[in-house]
């Protein structure tokens, strides 16, 4: 695989130079600074490679392998008639990508929130710090602190019980902890959503069932994906994270039947899968190593992660180690592997997903699951089974 590893930009306390010291040639990046639905300019597309390239004469290059995210605007999401400048804004920014050399465009279609978690820094039996998504604890913050209209059919009467004990037994830091993870904003953004006004994005959903959703989706796909492959772009959708239904918001990119409709929807292979071993993960009904084979020519980019399911009902997982967890890594790297063999040798960019923070990065303010230390454990371990793998074949 091309391993690359995320950068968030400029003020990334994650170096260019810790990328490359960490065995990467690729950098996953994206222009966080533009508003969602503009245009990417060309100068703004050239500025970002200047910078990622900056160091080339002197040391390993590196260089922009992976755009992730060009976002999908709401407008999009919900059909609204504005749509058909924003789809024409993302075509045009996709000419502007390709025109720089950039081939590989990441995007997903998760309505309002974008990754959810509970706990952003649960405390590991090694003393590292995790991501972690409590069901009860999310119900505690939908029920009791968003206090959304007609939420309590979304949970068990267990649930709801165990999140009102919970919640009343809870100090008013604790309450502003959890209010303040799950209304995180966009990965690499500072922003976060205000609980004033976003109730109001979630009322927007309310006729937006998931067959209108998966609708608007293929849609957008079918506008966009013959133009990418006319490019020679790429696109790849990330899944739902976590992989089911939150706070009445469907989720259409969860499920193996979910990747086939969408792939049929536009059958060029431009219209293609990030792969992320954590998202689809968390769901048992997901055979990972099934799914890779299924859909191998349309994987043109992989996120390796593990999430360990603590319980079923309700729900409970962390992010575990890279080759811990319930994603059989083994399988799933000997997969994508077979792929490249396929195509000739041809490497799919893999960046390793989510890290613990851990050793020195205790000590520093990252962004949640973007540590250095965590990722670099991450890609050591599977560089070394990919190796392994790699010398059995």
């Amino acid at each position: 695989m091309l391993h690359t590893m995320r950068w968030f930009g400029p003020h990334d306390p994650v170096s260019l130079m810790d990328i490359r010291q960490a065995g990467c040639t690729g950098v996953v990046t994206a222009l966080h600074q533009i508003a969602v639905g503009e245009v990417w300019s060309k100068e703004a597309i050239q500025e970002r490679v200047d910078i990622i390239e900056q160091g080339n004469q002197q040391y390993t290059p590196l260089h922009w392998s992976v755009v992730e995210s060009l976002p999908v605007h709401e407008a999009i999401k919900k059909a609204l008639p504005e749509r058909v400048q924003y789809i024409e804004n993302y075509r045009i920014s996709l000419r502007n990508l390709a025109a720089k050399g950039i081939k590989t465009v990441c995007y997903n279609f998760m309505p309002v929130l974008d990754w959810s978690r509970t706990k952003l820094d649960f405390e590991m039996p090694d003393g590292a710090k995790a991501l972690r998504f409590v069901w009860t604890d999310f119900a505690i913050f939908d029920l009791f602190i968003l206090k959304r209209l007609k939420a309590e059919h979304e949970y068990s009467k267990a649930v709801q019980e165990a999140a009102k004990l919970k919640f009343e037994g809870m100090t008013n830091a604790e309450k502003e902890e959890l209010q303040n993870t799950i209304l995180l904003g966009l990965p690499g953004s500072e922003e976060a959503f205000h609980l004033e006004n976003f109730q109001s994005l979630l009322d927007q959903y309310q006729e937006i069932g998931p067959d209108t959703l998966q609708e608007n989706l293929h849609y957008f796909i079918q506008q966009v994906a013959p133009l990418a492959q006319e490019l020679g772009i790429n696109l790849c959708i990330h899944p739902d994270d976590p992989p089911f239904p939150l706070m009445g918001l469907p989720r259409v990119v969860s499920t193996e039947s979910d990747l086939a409709a969408l792939m049929e929807a536009s059958p060029v292979r431009a219209n293609g899968i990030t792969f992320c071993t954590g998202s689809l993960g968390v769901r048992p009904d997901n055979n990972l190593p099934s799914m890779i084979r299924r859909f191998a020519d349309r994987i043109h980019f992989v996120h390796l992660r593990t999430t360990k399911r603590e319980q079923e009902e309700p729900l409970i997982f962390h992010e575990a180690p890279h080759l811990a967890g319930d994603v059989p890594m083994f399988d799933v790297i000997k997969a994508i592997h077979e792929e490249e063999i396929k195509r000739g040798g041809e490497q799919i960019p893999m960046r390793p997903d989510h890290g613990h923070q851990m050793l020195d990065d205790l000590h520093k303010k990252t962004y949640p699951g973007y540590s250095a230390i965590g990722r670099l454990r991450g890609l050591a371990e599977i560089r070394g089974m990919e190796l392994a793998i790699a010398r059995m074949i």
